[in-house]
């Protein structure tokens, strides 16, 4: 038997004005998206904004149902809107924002698993890595690449 380690870099910043442009504008997107959000139950509104290879961005937010599990998140309303629109244009980058009344969140939102799964078919159907940056107030994290938060991917493509 041998132990191995699997090791996760990513960037951290203390403020969106730290950001290059292109980021800052795909998180501004993100914050802004957090208003299209449908969250009577759990309250904690979510918006996401994905960037496609041809400059688009385009924004989604969680909308939740009395029917559970019947509600989206915010990533995924965002990629298959992307991926129904322009299927042929690669995801370049992600970002993703939560909190309550349109105020952000102290920490940074996170997807969950199954749109941790979902970024990555698009990763692997791009052919390129999708940039993750997940945003709090007062704290902003950016992952180089899917992988970086989903190791082990499972891949059936």
């Amino acid at each position: 038997m041998s132990e191995k380690e699997i090791n996760i870099r990513f960037h951290e910043y203390s403020s969106l004005d730290e950001l290059d442009k292109a980021d800052r504008e795909l998180a501004e997107a993100a914050i802004d998206a957090m208003k299209g959000s449908y969250a009577p139950y759990s309250h904690f509104n979510v918006g996401a904004a994905v960037r496609l290879s041809n400059g688009v961005i385009v924004k989604g937010a969680n909308q939740e149902n009395a029917a559970f599990p019947s509600g989206l998140c915010a990533e995924r309303t965002a990629m298959f809107s992307a991926g129904a629109t322009w299927p042929d244009k690669a995801m370049v980058s992600l970002a993703l924002a939560g909190g309550v009344m349109g105020r952000l969140a102290k920490s940074p939102a996170t997807p969950c698993g199954a749109c941790r799964q979902v970024m990555a078919q698009y990763q692997t159907k791009g052919g390129h890595p999708i940039s993750i940056i997940m945003i709090g107030d007062g704290r902003i994290w950016k992952f180089d690449r899917v992988d970086d938060i989903l190791p082990l991917i499972f891949d059936s493509i």
